[in-house]
């Protein structure tokens, strides 16, 4: 059974970045732990953390519920920027 924390992480609505996770994850277990090996897939995931949180932070600020899009939203906004 999954802890309540791995499944928030394979939550899409609550997670926006579990194909970064999941991608990252692969690339280790690929790669026998090598972190070299995934700098790229690291890069990745920090960019989409930090995007994200951006948008978190922004909707925050404006009273926007809930602060973290939902999947579709975020599908959504994505899109709108091409």
């Amino acid at each position: 059974r999954m802890s309540r924390h791995a499944k928030k992480l394979k939550d899409h609505d609550i997670n926006p970045c579990v194909a970064e996770t999941d991608a990252t994850t692969k690339c280790m277990s690929d790669n026998n732990y090598n972190k070299d090996m995934c700098t790229d897939y690291f890069l990745k995931y920090k960019n989409c953390r930090t995007f994200w949180h951006e948008i978190m932070m922004q909707r925050k600020r404006n009273g926007v519920k809930p602060e973290m899009p939902t999947a579709e939203e975020r599908k959504k906004i994505l899109e709108s920027m091409g």
